[in-house]
């Protein structure tokens, strides 16, 4: 039975960081638009969202956000941060802080002349969070369950020999 416990805290865990992985799933841009093209898009600020580009060539870019419940901000992101999905490797450039939920307004453009598509999609910091606790669910879990069959093992143990030690003793 304690050993039981133990291929079912493995279960769990293998479960928890399952589910840290599909958040990776996540990241990719849901909605893309073209340079110079007004795209309405929902924003939560719970969902930590980013906009991310994908172009062959580096161009220089200018984004703004308008409209929401309240006033959003773009912000540049440190360090790059790429997703693949098919064809398309997305990078993300900035995150949107948005102070409600609701639809805003954005706007990108380039001056170059190159084919570039602009996406939102979520923050990659935020999936980090979700593997990093699929990875402790991967660890922990097994863990404690491996000390419950440890536990469990020692103490039928302890009982087994103190009940054949009154065997002999009475017998």
């Amino acid at each position: 039975m304690p050993w039981g416990i133990f291929l079912a805290c493995v279960a769990a865990g293998a479960f928890v960081f399952a589910g840290g992985l599909t958040d990776l799933a996540d990241l990719a841009p849901t909605k893309t638009f073209a340079s110079g093209e007004s795209v309405t898009v929902p924003i939560d600020p719970a969902d930590k969202p980013g906009v991310y580009i994908a172009s062959d060539t580096r161009v220089t870019y200018d984004c703004s956000i308008s409209g929401g419940p309240g006033q959003a901000r773009l912000a540049r992101t440190t360090g790059s941060r790429t997703v693949t999905t098919g064809d398309a490797v997305w990078e993300q450039f900035l995150v949107i802080n948005a102070p409600a939920k609701g639809d805003y307004l954005l706007t990108c453009t380039n001056q170059e002349q190159a084919t570039v598509r602009y996406g939102v999609g979520r923050d990659a910091f935020s999936a980090a969070d979700g593997i990093a606790g699929g990875l402790a669910g991967l660890i922990l879990i097994p863990g404690a369950g491996l000390l419950a069959a440890i536990g469990g093992t020692i103490a039928v143990l302890v009982r087994r020999r103190s009940a054949r030690r009154r065997l002999a003793v009475g017998g």
